[in-house]
């Protein structure tokens, strides 16, 4: 079984009771903050090595560090091959700075996208930038209805169902 299978079926157990769940993911989210905050340190380092090899490099076990890989992946220069990987499989950990900052952002991840090394990276305006940039993303706007007695939209000064509201 591949490890992403592997960490799935941990991570995402359904027979896990809640307060197990919680427990794995307080400690996960502890572990995965503190390889950020090491990446983050020197953001053009390209990090690189077998899983295990980085597993070892950051202090994890090779299921945390699957779970890492996955949750980097779309914050890649070039992806992993994660869905096949092994612990001898090479892998990158080169992000695209912008890209994962967004990407913490839009997982709601404020202990990662509020980590001070941040800073360094980025100035308060630009993480706001990025911050809204991401947020606007996915936000929908819905068009203003028309209403047949409205003004239209053209700037004519007719009302719409006289004006381009006429079906031809």
């Amino acid at each position: 079984m591949a490890l992403l299978e592997q960490w799935h079926s941990i991570a995402y157990n359904e027979k896990m009771d809640k307060g197990e769940l919680k427990r794995f993911w307080d400690d996960y989210f502890k572990l995965e903050t503190s390889v950020y905050e090491k990446l983050l340190e020197h953001p053009d380092e390209v990090v690189e090595g077998t899983v295990k090899e980085l597993a070892e490099r950051f202090g994890l076990d090779i299921m945390p560090m699957t779970g890492f890989l996955d949750g980097i992946n779309d914050s890649l220069v070039t992806p992993n091959p994660i869905e096949e990987m092994e612990e001898d499989t090479h892998v990158s950990l080169a992000f695209d700075k912008e890209r994962l900052y967004k990407n913490m952002v839009d997982a709601k991840a404020d202990w990662l996208y509020e980590l001070p090394q941040w800073e360094k990276i980025f100035d308060e305006e630009k993480r706001k930038e990025l911050y809204l940039e991401q947020k606007k993303s996915g936000t929908i706007v819905k068009e203003e209805k028309i209403y047949p007695n409205d003004p239209c939209p053209c700037g004519s000064g007719k009302k719409y169902k006289k004006c381009c509201g006429r079906g031809k």
